[in-house]
């Protein structure tokens, strides 16, 4: 396989077609190689804008999803960043390039370790990993931007308590197969706006579909 005509054929012909535009994520996503955090005896498939299985009943987002959830988020290089679900890295990967300093959790200890060697490998030094369970617990800290990397059944609004005024969370919301993705603004203090962005049908993240804290 020619990795690098594979990777610009993803980005131009999946990524972009599915309404990415913004430049810079485009050529980020161009240069990053992401076959180098696709499981084991999955590298064919790491252009494929399909679901690649990470085990632990998990899957990777597919480029197109990588792509609109970057482009929510509007990275300009300065930001703390927390995402939810680790998973391969690659995600991880890409919020570290574009961004000052991410934060990853994910409930699988499994994960964070082979993701931190990847992110190692690759030369990433601006990312912290933890082992966490996003529904019982968040890191300490306030973020210009959270990424979650599966959809949550309701609402949850310790996500948004996470954020700083102003900070942005790409979250997708529902149950199969129609789910919402949402681009949630924190306006001030105590309040925050919602933009609905497209539907998708996204894995649950794990104990994502807990019964609800609170209805959004």
């Amino acid at each position: 396989m020619n990795t690098d005509y594979a990777r610009l054929q993803m980005v131009d012909q999946q990524v972009r077609g599915w309404n990415v535009y913004d430049e810079d994520v485009l050529a980020m996503l161009r240069q990053l190689p992401r076959e180098d955090f696709v499981p084991e005896g999955f590298e064919s498939l790491a252009f494929a804008d399909t679901a690649i299985p990470l085990g632990n009943d998990q899957h990777m987002m597919t480029p197109s999803q990588e792509g609109r959830v970057l482009q929510a988020l509007g990275l300009q290089g300065g930001e703390n960043v927390l995402e939810i679900g680790t998973g391969s890295g690659f995600l991880t990967a890409c919020l570290a390039s574009l961004s000052g300093q991410v934060t990853s959790i994910d409930v699988h200890a499994d994960f964070v370790g082979a993701a931190g060697q990847k992110l190692a490998a690759a030369g990433f030094d601006n990312v912290e990993l933890l082992q966490m369970d996003a529904t019982q617990e968040l890191p300490d800290d306030r973020f210009d931007a959270i990424a979650v990397t599966g959809s949550i059944q309701t609402f949850d609004p310790r996500f948004v308590e996470a954020l700083s005024p102003h900070g942005r969370l790409f979250v997708i919301v529902g149950d199969s197969p129609a789910m919402e993705a949402k681009l949630i603004e924190r306006t001030d203090e105590h309040d925050w706006q919602s933009l609905s962005l497209f539907e998708t049908d996204l894995a649950p993240l794990v104990h994502g579909s807990l019964p609800p804290q609170f209805s959004f």
